[in-house]
């Protein structure tokens, strides 16, 4: 089975290796600092639970091709992958402020949105998801931000 964050040992390990970032941590690749990557997820499960909007943008691929390729093959989210600006610190995302407050913070979303079934809103560039997509979503973004720094 693919992993998700509707299992409780999934959510466990994406909660295990949050904790383990410490403010020290350096990407791999990519722009941001570990800081404006913890904003960042909190900023994108903030935006999935419909308490940040984020611009919709279409893709050349169509959604189904898009989401089977993100959800249910191997393929490894890429880097540097386009991100909507709201969640973007340098473009109307959080910007970071106490290390450890923000990554408190940033756990405390990952247990409401792996325990939230909700009418979820679209994606930004997914459009609508059902709850097993959200929870696929959400380990896949954690994971791909993780790995970025080394987690």
């Amino acid at each position: 089975m693919m992993k998700n964050l509707g299992q409780s040992s999934n959510l466990n390990e994406i909660l295990t290796r949050t904790a383990a970032v410490s403010a020290g941590d350096q990407a791999r690749w990519g722009k941001m600092n570990v800081g404006e990557m913890i904003c960042h997820l909190t900023d994108a499960f903030r935006m999935s639970l419909g308490e940040r909007a984020a611009t919709a943008k279409r893709f050349p691929i169509p959604s189904g091709v898009l989401k089977w390729l993100l959800f249910r093959s191997s393929f490894q989210w890429p880097q540097n992958a386009p991100t909507p600006p709201e969640l973007r610190h340098d473009a109307g995302g959080t910007r970071p402020s106490d290390f450890h407050d923000d990554r408190s913070q940033l756990l405390q979303y990952l247990d409401v949105f792996a325990g939230h079934k909700i009418i979820w809103p679209p994606h930004p560039f997914l459009g609508p998801l059902t709850d097993s997509e959200w929870m696929r979503w959400g380990y896949l973004h954690c994971d791909h931000h993780l790995r970025q720094f080394g987690r």
